[in-house]
This record gives C-alpha cells, sequence and structure tokens, in this order.
C-alpha cells in the first residue's frame, strides 16, 4: 500500500459547509417561513365567509353582482393556485400586499405593530427568565424544605392557568379593585408621541422624552407580567432540576474537596453547566411568549401584532393575516436560531456532537 493511499483525502469543503451547525441553522429560517406561508394561506381561506362578503356586510341592499365585483377588485375571484402564487409572486418581491379594509401596505401596519410586540415580548422574557432562575436556584439550594415545597407549588399554578384567565385576573385585581395599574393601551390618550424608530424606550432616549418612561412602564407592567407568570413557572421548574443535576456531577464534588468557596462552585461550576438547558428553554419559552402576545394584547388593548392578527382574522383580511402569522414566525425561528448558537458557543459538547 503506497502513501498516498494511506494519506486520508482532505474533506470536500461543500460538505464542511453543509454539515456545519450554524448554517444548517440559518438554512432552516427560510424553509420555516415558507411552510409558514403555505399553511396560513390556505387555512386562511378555508373558514368560513370571505373578505368581500365582510366588506359588503355593511351595504344596504348589497346584491350578489356587488359582492362578486368587491371580490374581483380584491383579486379573490381567481383559482387558488393562482391567487397563492401571485402571493408568492409578490414575497419575492418583498411585497405583503395591502390591507383590505384601510388599504395601508401590511408592511407598514407591521412595521408599526412589531416593535410594540417586541417590546411586550422581551419584558416578559426578562421577567421570567430572571424570576424563574432565581426561583429555581433558591428552590434547588432548599431542596425539600418547605421554601422549595412553595417554590414548586407556585410554579405549578403559574404554568397551569390559561394567559386569558390571568389577563383577566390582573385586570380586576390591580386595575379596577386596587388601581395601581392601567389596564389599556400603550401609552395615555393625552400622551404625544410621535415614533422614530417605534421602540419606546429608544426613541425617549433618542428625542430626550424621558416623560415617555414612566406611563409606558405602567401600561406594560400588566400584560408583561401577565405573560411572564406562565413562563417563569416553567424556567423555574427546569432550573431547579438542572441545578440539581449539575450539583451532582462529579467535578462539584472535586471543587468542593479541594476547599473552593460555595459561591465560586454555585456560579462557576453548578450554574455554568446547568445553563444550557435554562438557556435552551428561555429561548423555547420566548416563542411561547409571542403566541401569548396574540391573546395578552387583545385582552389589554394593546396595539401588536397580536391584537392586529385577531382584527384581521375577525375581517377576514387576508394579506394582513398572512403577514401578521409571517412576521411571528419569523420572530419565533430566528430567537430559537440564535439561542441554539448561543447553546453550541457556551457548550463545547454540542459543538463535537455535531
Amino acid at each position: 500500500m503506497t502513501t498516498a493511499e494511506l494519506t486520508p483525502a482532505p474533506p470536500r469543503r461543500g460538505s464542511t459547509l453543509v454539515r456545519s451547525p450554524v448554517l444548517r441553522r440559518l438554512l432552516l429560517v427560510p424553509v420555516i417561513a415558507f411552510v409558514v406561508v403555505v399553511v396560513v394561506f390556505f387555512v386562511v381561506r378555508a373558514l368560513p365567509g370571505d373578505a368581500a362578503q365582510q366588506l359588503t356586510a355593511t351595504m344596504n341592499g348589497a346584491t350578489p353582482e356587488d359582492i362578486a365585483q368587491v371580490r374581483q377588485s380584491l383579486g379573490l375571484d381567481g383559482s387558488l393556485a393562482g391567487q397563492f402564487w401571485a402571493y408568492l409572486d409578490g414575497l419575492v418581491h418583498l411585497r405583503l400586499g395591502s390591507s383590505f379594509y384601510s388599504g395601508r401596505e401590511v408592511a407598514d401596519l407591521l412595521g408599526s405593530a412589531l416593535p410594540v410586540t417586541i417590546e411586550l415580548a422581551v419584558a416578559a422574557a426578562l421577567v421570567s427568565t430572571v424570576v424563574g432562575v432565581l426561583t429555581g436556584i433558591l428552590a434547588a439550594r432548599h431542596r425539600d424544605t418547605w421554601i422549595d415545597s412553595v417554590i414548586r407549588g407556585g410554579a405549578t399554578i403559574g404554568f397551569s392557568l390559561p394567559w386569558f384567565a390571568l389577563a383577566v385576573l390582573a385586570i380586576v385585581v390591580f386595575g379596577v379593585w386596587l388601581e395601581w395599574l392601567p389596564i389599556f393601551g400603550r401609552l395615555p390618550n393625552t400622551v404625544d408621541y410621535q415614533p422614530t424608530t417605534g421602540f419606546v424606550l429608544i426613541d425617549a432616549i433618542g428625542q430626550g422624552r424621558f416623560d415617555l418612561l414612566g406611563p409606558w412602564l405602567r401600561h406594560l407592567a400588566l400584560p408583561a407580567l401577565t405573560l411572564a407568570a406562565t413562563s417563569a413557572g416553567f424556567v423555574c421548574r427546569i432550573t431547579r432540576e438542572a441545578y440539581l443535576t449539575a450539583s451532582a456531577q462529579g467535578f462539584v464534588r472535586t471543587a468542593r474537596m479541594k476547599g473552593l468557596p460555595e459561591r465560586r462552585i454555585a456560579l462557576g461550576h453548578v450554574l455554568r453547566n446547568a445553563s444550557v438547558p435554562i438557556l435552551t428553554v428561555s429561548g423555547l419559552q420566548f416563542g411561547s411568549l409571542l403566541g401569548g402576545a396574540v391573546i395578552t394584547e387583545t385582552v389589554f388593548s394593546y396595539p401588536g401584532v397580536g391584537s392586529l392578527l385577531v382584527e384581521a382574522v375577525n375581517r377576514r383580511d387576508y394579506f394582513l393575516v398572512q403577514g401578521a402569522a409571517l412576521a411571528i414566525g419569523l420572530m419565533f425561528t430566528l430567537v430559537n436560531a440564535i439561542v441554539d448558537l448561543a447553546v453550541l458557543a457556551i457548550d463545547p459538547r454540542t459543538r463535537r456532537a455535531h
């Protein structure tokens, strides 16, 4: 056998790129976006009624000819396949269509609503992660005590209650009975806010309008805490289990035998090794928060993508439904891709597994 035969062939560059976990996760984004487009397009058209009937419902004495004319003007008179290919062609050219009711471009409507939903989801994610991780660690460090029992019981109740029930309960208790917090809207009607980026925090800093922060935080509190309550309970349970599992590992016993301070062991060894499942669950919960935002924004009249989507479904505003669902699906996919990449960066074992 010659030396050339013993020398392994260099890996092909193309196959290495395809095997890259980073590239694989990024390639999933357009694939999932396409699946969302297909599913939402056909599901929304399977609902009873159509946009033409909804638009002509307020017309006195609307005839079938009037409905047919409206349907033609909306481009709904063609075959379902033809409408689908026309919509795909628009997406390829970055056109999401126009709202049947307002006539505004769907991209403009989403541009106004997306910052609102992102603010709400990020605030809820921060609260749920901080509260869930801290209470989970506290329960693990006081395992099988009354503290552990109380925290686990509260976490179970938290993630068992539906968002709608929590939202109504929060409105009744904190908004009606105690009158501590406002229960509707994003800002008071008396506040003059001219958005630049659409994010109140960024605009307040950029415009020097720090008077916006107090009213904005007060209106954000109830929706964000309602969303965070269920996620915090789930993160708490996962953190507790991950912390206990990491604490039982041999390297932790070795660190204690070396006489390392308990705080250093907890932060540098236990929590670091428990961070992968915690980070993974937190990322998945962010996607769940986006779904919960649809319900929460509707209950609190919060002007985000969720309330926009519900209104569009009720009106059979097809292009707006498709655009809102696509926006939520893309945000969910991107967040999970970022979490996967963060896990790869934190834990070398996951990189070797790929």
